[in-house]
């Protein structure tokens, strides 16, 4: 029972993190883009750009609401289904969550207003630092988020208190810098800018599609092919960044994405395609890359990577020290006269490995008592499912490098050919506004899923980290959210879709203006003389 009530309870959060983060990228990459057109538009003073900012920053106001929604529903769950988790690892896990509610979110909230309701109140330059602003105080937001984040993956910077038998900051220094947490932040964002550049092409090709609004199509096609082919390249470049620092921090999930079946001679060759048979441990069909593993993940040629049955087996010595780590600490939590410093020195001794012995939790009740079978089951826990990991980063991947392709064609066209976009490429772009979003989701199933059985990397069990809630309970949750988040995306679908066929809002007056300063006929213009425009 306790085991259904966990996998719910994963169900539900991971049902309600993966739709958060369908907002999540959009509003990290509108808010540059927007800041950017706004930037142009106080450069040069021409009325489309200030059309441009206006109208993908109400499509970026709507995303953001939603966005901001969605998230509070996850923090609240964090006491709600995860109540072991919040007392066991609170001290660390909180203080980035509580910066970035009291820094960065209220620094963005508090200018997505000014931006919104201050065009006529502020000056040009004071209103496009103010767009600056909330460019600055989403993506920080997502720094504090992935700080936190980030040491679930690689906990670092504390430590096992066993008086307390709660796990406590010695490092704040070591918690922000952690390496897995500055390297997903800057692969996260970067997709997130992928995202934007690819929606805003999609809609703006939509647009040349119906020969509507179409000097801002054609711009907006030309910011957005620019910004989005500088980050799906850094998408590339940053998320080997993540793999190189997996190769010491999470060799598990590196060799299961992998499905690195036994340690490879350096340097280890990369599998392109193949059919992971976990039950044989091998990979049927497999197409490798010689060599290619190896640089990527230990950038060496000497350097060798574990395979899976090589990191069950270090598993399975880990749980037996944990077995005495936590030997230790019953004897330290009983304070038996003079056995306590002795006790002491052995926990320490062994105090990394506690974690592992907690894997135990899901055979027995007390760690100690474990037969050989049950340790060697803890220790096949450690591996992840194989096959979807393998997959889901493939097609992460693949759709990597086609965002780079799709973008450097269109800059180039941009660029060399006078905006001149044949009708295939433009609905090749309108169909493709999807998958960005599905390579977003993939980049987070890999790094949650492939981190099980562990709700923090070798210190916590998943299994161990929820409350204790009734089966029934939680799946009434998991319904009401279903059916909240479900009337939240037609809402958000429904919004999006109306504003784009609407169409930008027309400063009729900001423009005939400018036409006549510049001597020129507004006639000329054509999104004055076209009633569409």
């Amino acid at each position: 029972m306790e085991l259904d009530v966990v996998e719910l309870s994963r169900l539900q959060f991971a049902m309600t993190a993966m739709y958060h983060f369908l907002f999540v990228p959009l509003t990290l990459g509108l808010s540059i883009l927007v800041a950017i057109m706004e930037t142009v538009y106080v450069m040069t003073n021409r009325p489309i750009w200030r059309q441009m900012t206006k109208f993908w920053g109400t499509l970026f106001g709507i995303n953001f609401v939603l966005g901001v929604a969605t998230g509070i529903t996850m923090e609240f769950q964090f006491g709600m289904n995860w109540s072991y988790y919040s007392h066991y690892v609170g001290d660390i896990f909180g203080a980035p969550l509580a910066i970035e509610g009291l820094m960065a979110f209220f620094l963005e909230a508090t200018f997505v207003g000014l931006f919104f309701f201050g065009w006529d109140k502020l000056s040009k330059v004071a209103h496009m630092i103010v767009a600056w602003l909330v460019a600055i105080g989403s993506n920080f937001s997502a720094l504090w988020i992935l700080i936190a984040n980030g040491w679930m993956q690689n906990p670092v910077g504390a430590e096992f208190n066993p008086v307390t038998m709660r796990m406590e900051m010695t490092s704040f220094f070591d918690v922000m810098f952690n390496e897995v947490a500055q390297a997903k932040f800057v692969h996260t964002v970067s997709a997130g800018y992928v995202t934007a550049a690819v929606f805003v092409l999609g809609v703006s090709a939509w647009y040349l599609l119906k020969n509507r609004h179409v000097e801002l199509a054609r711009r907006s096609i030309a910011v957005a092919a620019s910004f989005g082919l500088a980050a799906a390249l850094s998408v590339v470049v940053l998320g080997d960044e993540s793999g190189y620092s997996a190769t010491h921090t999470q060799k598990m999930k590196l060799a299961s994405i992998e499905a690195m079946w036994e340690t490879h001679d350096a340097p280890a060759p990369f599998t392109l395609v193949g059919l992971p048979d976990k039950e044989n441990r091998e990979t049927h069909y497999a197409i490798e890359v010689p060599y290619a593993m190896g640089l990527i993940g230990t950038r060496s040629l000497t350097q060798e990577m574990p395979g899976i049955n090589d990191l069950v087996a270090e598993a399975e010595d880990r749980i037996r020290s944990g077995q005495i780590a936590y030997d230790a600490l019953m004897d330290i939590r009983a304070a038996k006269g003079d056995a306590a410093p002795e006790a002491t020195a052995r926990f320490e001794a062994h105090s990394d490995d506690l974690g592992f012995a907690l894997l135990l939790k899901r055979y027995v009740e007390d760690p100690r008592a474990a037969t050989d079978e049950q340790i060697a089951m803890a220790a096949e826990d450690t591996i992840p499912g194989v096959f979807p990991l393998f997959w889901a980063f493939r097609i992460m991947v693949a759709l990597g490098f086609s965002f780079i392709a799709v973008m450097a064609y269109f800059f180039y066209r941009a660029s060399f050919r006078g905006m001149d976009f044949p009708r295939p490429a433009l609905w090749f772009a309108v169909f493709i506004i999807p998958t960005p979003w599905i390579a977003a989701e993939l980049g987070w199933f890999v790094a949650e899923y492939g981190r099980q059985p562990w709700t923090v990397d070798g210190v916590l069990p998943t299994a161990l980290s929820v409350s204790q809630l009734s089966i029934s309970q939680v799946a009434l949750t998991l319904a009401g959210f279903v059916a909240f988040y479900s009337v939240l995306f037609v809402i958000e679908m429904g919004l999006m879709i109306k504003f784009i066929r609407k169409g930008p809002y027309q400063d009729v007056e900001l423009v005939e203006d400018w036409f006549r300063r510049h001597d020129r006929p507004a006639a000329a213009h054509g999104s004055v003389a076209h009633p569409a425009e």
